[in-house]
């Protein structure tokens, strides 16, 4: 998420207020269609969700006995804006699928709550791994999306950047009660229970847009074994560029799919 995104959410909230019926969809989403091509040494990929919806995907393939992330994106761009996240990853020794939700880049449909979930198990179950070798990997509402993905499917571990408890409880932070008119989508505070596998939770402390006390929160409701990750100074839309993050994450996977 930006603060430029959140924006348009409480233009989504306010819309909700007057139209009852009205779909915060459009105001969470916000998709990028330009994709460019994958970096070098990355295969482009088409996977189909189970209602048939084609998606696009880049696939950095594992080093033998390597874990896989399973990387759900934040709510606006699409891959090809995190490329360079995807090749440091890389050069770590993990694998990462990297996909885009429906309707961001060259995927088809047009995105949902139910939607992205969908999208996240047919990426989960496009890779030819056991699930003790696959790690769920999200940043921001992308979080929420691994989430989920680890209350249906087995993995090796989760690990969420920047993510929050509920949309709801970003709403209120920036427009107090009016945040009430969120609904009550992308509830991680109830499903991180459901997470049994090893869990980290990495939070900026300068982070304007999901705060910091929302990921002490997830990280508080969640079952061991768990570890939570303090990036000093960094914010929502830097939080890649922290010289700790990158590092711990792929020490965690290995540690997790050892």
């Amino acid at each position: 998420m930006t603060t430029k995104r959140l924006t348009g959410l409480a233009v989504g909230i306010a819309a909700a207020a007057l139209v009852p019926f009205v779909s915060l969809d459009h105001f969470i989403f916000f998709p990028d269609r330009n994709v460019s091509p994958p970096p070098p040494g990355v295969l482009e990929r088409w996977l189909t969700t189970a209602d048939g919806v084609r998606l696009h995907a880049w696939h950095a393939v594992a080093p033998e006995g390597a874990p896989t992330l399973v990387w759900s994106h934040g709510n606006a761009g699409n891959i090809a804006s995190r490329s360079p996240v995807l090749q440091a990853l890389a050069a770590r020794g993990l694998g990462v699928l990297a996909y885009d939700y429906r309707g961001y880049g060259g995927s088809g449909g047009r995105p949902s709550e139910s939607g992205v979930y969908r999208d996240v198990e047919a990426a989960y179950d496009s890779v030819a791994l056991p699930g003790a070798r696959i790690v769920a990997f999200g940043e921001s509402l992308g979080g929420a999306v691994s989430i989920h993905l680890a209350t249906v499917r087995p993995c090796a571990a989760v690990v969420v950047v920047s993510t929050f408890t509920t949309m709801r409880d970003v709403a209120r932070f920036h427009y107090g009660l009016a945040g009430l008119l969120a609904g009550s989508g992308f509830d991680s505070l109830r499903r991180i229970s459901g997470v049994h596998v090893p869990l980290l939770v990495a939070h900026g402390d300068e982070d304007e847009v999901v705060p910091y006390a929302l990921g002490q929160a997830l990280f508080a409701a969640a079952g061991e074994p768990k570890r939570f990750l303090r990036l000093l100074g960094a914010h929502h839309n830097d939080v890649f560029e922290h010289p700790r993050l990158l590092d711990a994450v792929a020490a965690f996977a290995f540690a997790a799919a050892a």
